[in-house]
């Protein structure tokens, strides 16, 4: 069953289109993987499943309750529900400066109040124990490389429990060695059955952990499969012409 409906989503800034009819579901346990030039609205997209940009038409159904259906969104509570369900990592992290890595990761639980602080605590250091980093609890951001920043960004959102992680693009900041230790991180919430829409440019991310790769281009999806039928037997000229300027 899809946990997550996107139907004919509409997107325009100022009379250019940036989304066209976007179409495509995901179901529980996916890791869909979303590539393509820069500017093909990608992140766009991903930003308007989680109620980050306002779509102009089409449907966003989570866990079967709809975000937005034809164009028109529910109430501002339900999409508060219904945004809790999913967790989102930036490209460039968004860490508060002034909070330690583990306050970072125990803030938005304790806004919501819904769990005690020892709970909270407990899940925080154990989220740090798996990321590699529980030596760096008291550190603030400043004091960490952007890998190991990354990787406390990926923890803060896995401590709302979502049932679906977006990335934008987590690793298009780094450099090579902590592109890696990031994508480890990925892979294993992938092997644990996260389910995951990464906008990426690592293609061998793409083709090694996601079960289905997308390709957009100029706002629209050109096509879409699983990373081996799509890497190796692409069906249309813009696919394989991308792929060909990105050999990985």
């Amino acid at each position: 069953m899809a946990i997550m409906e996107i139907s004919n989503l509409k997107k325009s800034y100022d009379q250019i289109e940036v989304l066209k009819q976007i179409t495509f579901d995901v179901n529980k346990n996916d890791v869909v993987a979303v590539i393509g030039p820069s500017g093909s609205g990608k992140s766009t997209m991903l930003r308007s499943l989680v109620h980050l940009e306002e779509i102009d038409g089409g449907t966003i159904r989570v866990c079967g309750e709809n975000l937005v259906k034809d164009g028109a969104y529910s109430k501002p509570q339900k999409i508060k529900e219904i945004t809790a369900k999913m967790g989102m990592v930036f490209q460039h992290f968004n860490l508060f400066p002034h909070l330690t890595v583990q306050e970072n990761l125990e803030l938005a639980p304790k806004l919501v109040k819904k769990e005690s602080a020892a709970d909270i605590r407990k899940r925080s250091t154990e989220l740090l124990e798996k990321i590699g980093l529980a030596n760096r609890v008291k550190a603030f951001p400043g004091k960490l490389s952007g890998g190991q920043k990354q990787r406390v960004a990926i923890a803060r959102a896995l401590m709302m429990n979502p049932e679906i992680l977006l990335f934008d693009e987590p690793t298009s900041a780094l450099d090579p060695e902590l592109t890696r230790e990031v994508l480890q991180v990925m892979k294993d919430l992938a092997e644990e059955d996260m389910t995951m829409i990464v906008v990426t440019h690592e293609m061998g991310f793409a083709r090694e952990v996601a079960n289905r790769v997308i390709f957009m281009d100029n706002g629209e999806i050109v096509e879409s499969g699983h990373p081996t039928e799509l890497f190796t037997n692409p069906k249309f000229d813009r696919t394989k012409a991308f792929l060909n300027q990105n050999q990985f």
